[in-house]
């Protein structure tokens, strides 16, 4: 089997995305509207939404925290995936990133599910044990914290929270010992904590999609 080249796994991804996930207009717009505001492109592959939406309808969940909301695209593959009367709490550090994304919620009917949480996510996580616990922990945010924010997961969730942490193999540096930076620090003291630490059982995956080559970790609390 020959090993994948970067316009092997683009046609591959493009054939995925057509053929499970389709074009959702409030989806599209979502990113049309982020990309227009200078936001950075990071938000997850339309792959990788889908099994956001998917795995919150597995779980059951019903209640949500996401680490990280940019424009929301992926709150609202989230939103998608819980029932009527749950919530997403999605905490976001920029005052005009939680404004496109209140603008894309609302247009793309998930506002009424969806509460954003402005600030730091260090100082927010804190304030939230009084809606804990969550079902379902999605971190995608500044990488140098992703202990903390694990740790946190732990905290408001419960036996059985299906934690999921994004951006964990970054083009395969996460495991170069040598590494001088400082995110990619933080994925490896991430996935050690996950590794190491009693409160969780965990994997993880490589993935190559639209966004390159990365991956993302999957996490029961126990």
């Amino acid at each position: 089997m020959a090993d994948p080249t970067p316009e092997t796994w683009r046609r591959v991804d493009a054939y995925l995305t057509q053929l499970l996930v389709g074009h959702d207009p409030g989806l599209d717009q979502a990113v049309a509207d982020q990309n227009d505001a200078g936001l950075p492109a990071i938000e997850v592959a339309p792959v990788n939404g889908k099994l956001l939406h998917l795995i919150a309808r597995m779980s059951g969940a019903r209640r949500v925290l996401e680490i990280g909301t940019l424009g929301a695209y992926s709150t609202i593959w989230l939103a998608r995936g819980i029932p009527a009367g749950g919530q997403v709490v999605t905490i976001e550090a920029e005052p005009l990133n939680a404004e496109i994304a209140r603008a894309n919620l609302d247009r793309a009917g998930v506002g009424d599910k969806v509460e954003i949480r402005l600030g730091r996510a260090a100082d927010v996580l804190p304030t939230l044990e009084g809606d804990a616990p969550f079902d379902l922990v999605f971190i995608d945010a500044d990488k140098e914290s992703n202990t903390i924010y694990l740790d946190w997961a732990a905290r408001l969730g419960r036996p059985g929270t299906v934690v999921m942490v994004d951006n964990t193999v970054r083009g395969g540096e996460v495991a170069n010992p040598a590494t001088e930076n400082p995110q990619i620090i933080g994925v490896q003291r991430g996935l050690e904590m996950l590794g190491r630490d009693p409160r969780f059982d965990a994997t993880a995956i490589q993935t190559l999609d639209a966004k390159g080559y990365d991956g993302i970790a999957i996490a029961l609390v126990v």
